[in-house]
Order: structure tokens, then sequence, then C-alpha cells
């Protein structure tokens, strides 16, 4: 009887480890007001955990409500993660990541986090529009792939690389709105039930 705390400890760690599934509610797709759409994520532990990690606890923070999508290249990519309040992107920022091996591809539709070099991840991320194997030698590694609504995904508003991500820290949603009114943003995160459908 006395090892069952234990064990249960044991099984919790292990249920936490197991893959989840977010849903992403997002606005302004197709760079147009009141155009929405969702997206559900599947967060995959095993293939980076200190990525997948970092997830949860953005997750658990409601780091992603407002957040713009403001690095969207065609055929590439679409970035996002910085929060949007100035404050709360600094103290983010400053909780830099270990990497993780790289396991899986960058291929369509799987989640890696940006980096500027060896061990530099904090908290944005991107979703690969198209394969970009090429990224798996430069140390980006995925924690996750979108299971369900890629076709919302790419409707994210093509923004390129226009807004200055030195302003985006200092300066928030604030400097979004005003020069970008047209970021396709997130208005909602969710983690899914096991058992609930797509």
């Amino acid at each position: 009887a006395r090892w069952l705390p234990v064990l249960v400890l044991l099984i919790a760690c292990v249920a936490a480890e197991e893959p989840y599934r977010v849903k992403f509610e997002l606005d302004n797709l197709n760079g147009k007001a009141g155009q929405t759409g969702s997206f559900v994520m599947e967060i995959n532990p095993d293939w980076a955990p200190l990525g997948a990690g970092r997830m949860k606890e953005m997750l658990d923070a409601d780091f992603f409500k407002g957040i713009r999508f403001f690095r969207v290249i065609n055929g590439f990519m679409a970035q996002f993660g910085i929060h949007g309040d100035p404050k709360e992107a600094g103290v983010w920022r400053e909780k830099r990541l270990q990497d993780d091996p790289v396991k899986e591809s960058n291929k369509r539709g799987y989640v890696s986090f940006a980096t500027s070099g060896r061990n530099s991840r904090t908290t944005q991320m991107f979703i690969n529009f198209g394969s970009n194997t090429n990224l798996d030698g430069m140390g980006f590694s995925p924690f996750a792939k979108v299971v369900s609504g890629m076709d919302v995904v790419d409707q994210i508003y093509k923004i390129g690389e226009k807004p200055k991500q030195p302003l985006i820290q200092s300066q928030g949603n604030e400097y979004l709105n005003k020069e970008f009114p047209e970021l396709t943003y997130i208005t909602s995160t969710r983690i899914m039930a096991a058992d609930e459908e797509l």
C-alpha cells in the first residue's frame, strides 16, 4: 500500500506525456474581419519533450488569446507566438529552452519553434505550409502537427515579412493593429477531451 502514491504519480507522469489536441479559433482569415475558422493541433511530447512542455506552459497561461500571425510566407510557413502585451513578451523572451533533437520532419502541417541559434527557443513557433525538410538539419524540431483544419491554416493572411519584430516586442498588438490590421489572429485556444471528435 505504501507504494501506491508512487504508482499513481508514475501513471500521472506517463499520462501527461500522451499526445493531446488543442483547438485554435481564428479571426481575420484572408485579412477579412469576421471571417473565422478553426484548426486542431496535436501536440506530441515524444517528438520534442521540451518544446511540447513549453506549449503546455503557454496554454496554461492562456498565452495565445489575441496573438497575431505576424510572419506568413506563402508556400513556406505561418509564424506566431509573440505576446500582444510587451511586458509579457519581455518575460517570456527570457525563458529560453534547450534544443530538442530533431525526430520528425518539417513537413506540411507540422509545427516547430522558431530559433535564433542554439538553445534559443522561447515562444515563437510556425506551421509549415509546404514540405520544408531543409529545416530539419538546421535544428528545427517539430513538436506538433495540424490534424484538422489545414484548409483554415491556408487562409491565414500572407503578410510576408513586413511587420518588424523589434517593434512587435516593444509595442505589441498596439503596433500590429495600427500598422497591419489585416493580420489573422487567435481568438481562443482549448485543450480538447481525448474522445472529442475533430
